[in-house]
């Protein structure tokens, strides 16, 4: 008789239990559900970790859809469009408005390289925003291999460096100029050689202009305005906001020599912090420009 009660009790203490870990589960469920929306309410530094870990993540998940795509042509150039098409819509998923300026100076046929300030990897959506047609980033080495993104910029023929060994970078570049010239590609380059948060411009390293004066085609400066309103790393913030992307007239450098780069560097250096400090001062919905 005890013993078919206790056969009884057996399962119907195994039920409790297991009706209680539920019943557990679920109160954790709804307090992950519960606060999670509360804390990207109430914290901005929480909102900030969110926010840049999605942009990060669907950076990663959409490589993956391009890289099928772009590995029909193999690493060409042209599969940088894909890349771009399937960024461009990041923009509206973080309430950040662009408005561009100055496009009429992307109206030139011939190769050129492009130069831009360097804030964040928000700048990408600047990028995607006035990527003119074959035209490629040089990154650093390390991208190539950031799993699906690094192998999604290998086929979109992006040019990679090691920036800690001079001979190599110097060779690349070599090789990037003599491939801008004979397949008409335009190259973009970030010469602060860093991200900067510092409100201005650092000092330019002078690979780009020596780039652009070996293969004798103009430097076109694109300025990125201040974050400052929507986005800070140091204090963890990440809002709705607008951009201003200005494009500056082309600076040619057809006759000019490796003895002329420093002068170079400094004088399109001089415009772009001139321009930084005039579209970054600006209130939001002031001055000429297209908003996209």
């Amino acid at each position: 008789m005890s013993s078919n009660v206790v056969k009884a009790a057996s399962p119907l203490a195994s039920a409790v239990t297991g009706a209680m870990e539920l019943s557990v589960a679920q109160w954790l469920l709804v307090v992950c559900l519960v606060a999670f929306p509360l804390l990207y309410e109430w914290s901005v530094s929480f909102k900030y970790f969110c926010k840049m870990a999605f942009y990060n993540g669907w950076i990663l998940t959409l490589a993956i859809l391009a890289i099928p795509i772009c590995a029909v042509r193999g690493r060409n150039v042209e599969n940088m469009k894909v890349l771009q098409f399937m960024l461009l819509h990041i923009k509206y998923l973080y309430g950040i408005k662009i408005e561009v300026r100055g496009w009429e100076n992307f109206n030139i046929k011939e190769p050129y390289v492009v130069v831009s300030n360097h804030q964040s990897s928000l700048d990408l959506l600047g990028m995607m925003e006035i990527l003119p047609s074959r035209c490629v980033p040089i990154a650093k080495r390390e991208l190539m291999y950031a799993g699906t993104a690094g192998l999604a910029c290998w086929l979109a023929g992006v040019i990679f460096i090691n920036r800690k060994k001079t001979d190599d970078a110097i060779s690349v570049m070599t090789e990037a100029a003599d491939t801008m010239l004979k397949e008409d590609v335009r190259v973009w380059v970030f010469p602060e050689g860093t991200r900067n948060h510092s409100g201005s411009l650092l000092p330019f390293k002078r690979g780009a202009f020596h780039l652009a004066v070996q293969a004798q085609v103009p430097v076109i400066p694109v300025v990125m305005s201040s974050y400052k309103d929507f986005y800070c790393k140091k204090e963890k913030k990440f809002t709705t906001g607008k951009c201003t992307v200005r494009i500056l007239p082309g600076v040619h450098t057809k006759g000019l020599s490796s003895d002329d780069v420093p002068e170079l560097a400094d004088r399109v250096r001089d415009m772009m912090i001139e321009a930084f400090t005039q579209i970054s001062s600006e209130r939001p919905g002031k001055g000429p420009g297209v908003m996209h």
